[in-house]
């Protein structure tokens, strides 16, 4: 265990040297991966979430297949590609999913959000069981983690991820340009990062094997405790962020009571564990402490609790404000 901890330090490491300034997305991204757990990426065009995704592959080793959703694409375009050969011939052809066979590490879907509900489906299924049936047989991707991100600038021709959809993600992280000036101006002037294929070729590869991070997630979940204080903790959150105007908590121009109206689901609860345990291990430690919750409670949970429509426009701005009174207002053991 103290190797592989050595091993995620230098993964980060590595992938920094890609992705500046993003130190506490790189951390979440390491989370996910030893809980075993797929990725939604949120943030605007051309702040490096496909070159974070890219670096990360390249890091972990495996295979590396990436979608781009549109509206006209189908669910068959994941798993198969047609096109008419030199001979004339139509020809089918294994598509991104199925290529790579089992050494599929890493599935990034582009603007997710553009493809329609169908294709969300089978995604979701990929999701979930790691298996699509194809050509009168099942492909299993036992070392998978899919990432996708989405268009939140353009409304036209996107469609809405559903609620199942987005639970099945273990995190939605969100990606800002780096407000440090010196950050910004490294990007902006420094060679090194115009010329992204060069700069993802100069790191290191498998420093995390994609076919032992199973075991190794196994491992971390059953080496790193948790104590009753902290499961009640965890349990009172929960509560608390099912029913905020019961557990006391204000917000202006909010009437809590009304606020949600579901969501936060076992599944949700039992990912923010997972994660948590995680982090503790990242730190060094064998028992999770509320610190490890609250470091990726936002992450895990928010995009699974649904708001009131009169309060879903404001969604990003309240939710934040919510879990942040969510924890000054339940009691940390």
């Amino acid at each position: 265990m103290p190797a592989w901890r050595g091993r995620a330090e230098k993964f980060e490491t590595e992938v920094a040297k890609a992705v500046v300034g993003q130190s506490r997305v790189i951390r979440l991204l390491t989370i996910a991966l030893f809980a075993r757990g797929h990725v939604l990426l949120e943030g605007d065009v051309g702040v490096g979430k496909t070159t974070l995704l890219r670096a990360a592959a390249r890091c972990v080793g495996g295979s590396y297949e990436r979608i781009e959703g549109t509206i006209d694409l189908m669910p068959g375009d994941l798993v198969y590609h047609t096109y008419l050969a030199e001979d004339g011939r139509p020809r089918v052809d294994e598509g991104p999913v199925l290529r790579a066979g089992e050494n599929l590490a890493i599935f990034f879907f582009n603007e997710i959000n553009r493809a329609r509900p169908q294709v969300h489906s089978l995604l979701l299924r990929l999701m979930a069981e790691r298996t699509v049936t194809a050509f009168n047989r099942e492909f299993r991707f036992p070392h998978l983690t899919v990432f996708a991100d989405r268009n939140r600038v353009e409304r036209e021709e996107t469609f809405e991820l559903p609620a199942a959809a987005r639970d099945r993600f273990l995190m939605e992280i969100a990606i800002e340009t780096p407000a440090d000036a010196a950050t910004r101006r490294g990007l902006a002037f420094d060679t090194r990062f115009h010329d992204t294929d060069r700069l993802i070729d100069s790191l290191a590869e498998g420093i995390l094997p994609y076919d032992e991070l199973n075991d190794i997630g196994r491992a971390i979940q059953t080496r790193v405790k948790t104590s009753e204080a902290l499961e009640r903790y965890v349990l009172d959150l929960w509560q608390a962020v099912r029913k905020p105007g019961e557990a006391g908590i204000e917000i202006p121009g909010v009437d809590t009571s009304r606020l949600v109206s579901a969501g936060a689901s076992p599944r949700g609860l039992s990912y923010l564990v997972r994660a948590a345990r995680v982090a503790a291990w990242l730190d060094g430690r064998e028992i999770a402490v509320p610190e490890d919750v609250r470091a990726v409670f936002f992450e895990t949970m928010a995009h699974r609790i649904f708001f009131e429509p009169v309060y879903e426009m404001r969604r990003e701005t309240i939710a934040r404000e919510l879990i942040d009174r969510l924890f000054a207002t339940v009691p940390v053991p």
